[in-house]
């Protein structure tokens, strides 16, 4: 079996890529893990970047997007008591984003696969890349036949944990990491929102985070040690905690419905350069993690591709390499601004174990600052937003 591009993971990342290299002609095969049902059950980021809403609409997945994404051109910042609202329109030029989740963008990039009938071949087994210097191929087993997959070039979009970036020498990779001594604890229940755009709550127990994926779908986080297990957090404890974190106005508003879904995440920010080894490229989380308050993932995934995709576009229509060598050094650029910037999100809104007093008031006089000066409400803005690709 033999293609131009190998793709391996399904997920938002080497959709989006398998797509736009399927739109200009360039074959591709994708290799994922796991069922495609599972791939649909994962329930991750819903703040969609304006660059990641061109690039979806690109390649013709912008229909339901456009209909049922919500556009957010601004978000409310919590402390004191208070909400102090962000005007994300006015203070990045006219820009805004959309909240839309992972889950629709991923149906959404399947459903536009198989219509272009491009192979994806799920549930894939002892998946291993190999040559990526010279000659690359991917070798894999599917319903106990042995497969093997000659390809041009090798996408690694099979997230933190998948076997790409782990098939790269530890010596031809340095790894950047921190830990983050918390999580975030996220229910969602079909209830409306308790806002018409986000809370981001800085508050003496712990941050917390009041987002939606529709108006009757409602999406919400609260700060937990990293110690702490779902098990332990009955729906009742969690409405009650958020409740207590958020402003008396906003605490109002929050409808109380049965979880449909509950998890602990763990917060780290991770980055592995270069992003390139041979002729296998690492784009998305097997590339870099970002702490999730920033609301980056998804989007650092997508810049991440249209880089890619537009040296491999670059190589086989104009017989040059120029843009695959600068794909690690301009992908990994705008990495380490979305880096800066969640972590900066991070330490102004969660509470550290070692902050003490003069931390506390640091963060709010942060704070302060920051919604009473222009110039620093555009930092935030057109960092939310995102930067351009």
């Amino acid at each position: 079996m033999r293609t131009q591009v190998a793709i391996i993971g399904a997920g938002p990342a080497g959709l989006l890529l398998g797509a736009l290299l399927g739109k200009a002609g360039i074959d591709n095969v994708i290799v994922e893990r796991a069922s495609a049902a599972h791939v649909l059950s994962r329930i991750r980021a819903g703040v969609l970047e304006q660059g990641t809403v061109d690039l979806l609409r690109s390649v013709g997945c912008g229909a339901r997007l456009d209909r049922e994404g919500l556009v957010h051109e601004g978000i409310d910042l919590a402390f004191d008591d208070a909400l102090h609202r962000i005007d994300l329109r006015r203070h990045s030029g006219g820009r805004s984003v959309t909240v839309y989740g992972q889950t629709e963008v991923t149906h959404d990039l399947m459903e536009a696969r198989t219509t272009g009938g491009h192979t994806t071949i799920y549930e894939a087994t002892d998946v291993a890349v190999h040559d990526v210097g010279t000659a690359p191929f991917v070798t894999l087993a599917k319903d106990g036949t042995e497969i093997r997959l000659d390809c041009d070039f090798i996408a690694g979009c099979d997230g933190f944990h998948g076997v790409s970036r782990q098939s790269i020498p530890a010596d031809a990779m340095h790894a950047f990491e921190r830990i983050y001594p918390f999580g975030w604890l996220g229910l969602m229940a079909d209830v409306p929102p308790a806002n018409d755009e986000l809370i981001y709550a800085r508050h003496p127990r712990g941050f917390a985070l009041c987002s939606m994926r529709s108006p009757t779908r409602s999406r919400y986080y609260v700060q937990v040690d990293s110690s702490e297990r779902v098990d332990d957090w009955s729906d009742t404890r969690f409405w009650d905690e958020l409740r207590r974190r958020l402003p008396e106005a906003a605490a109002a508003r929050i409808s109380i419905g049965p979880s449909i879904e509950k998890s602990v995440a763990a917060l780290r920010s991770f980055v592995a350069e270069p992003l390139r080894f041979g002729r296998l490229f690492l784009c998305g989380d097997a590339a870099h993690i970002v702490p999730p308050t920033g609301a980056k993932g998804l989007n650092l995934a997508a810049s991440d591709v249209h880089y890619l995709f537009e040296g491999l576009r670059e190589f086989y229509k104009d017989a040059s390499e120029a843009g695959l060598d600068a794909y690690s050094a301009r992908a990994l650029a705008r990495v380490w601004k979305a880096e800066r910037f969640s972590w900066w999100m991070t330490s102004t809104l969660h509470r550290f174990p070692d902050q003490g007093e003069f931390g506390e008031r640091l963060q709010l006089a942060e704070l302060d600052y920051l919604t009473h000066s222009d110039a620093a409400m555009s930092v935030l803005a057109e960092n939310y937003v995102g930067l351009p690709f």
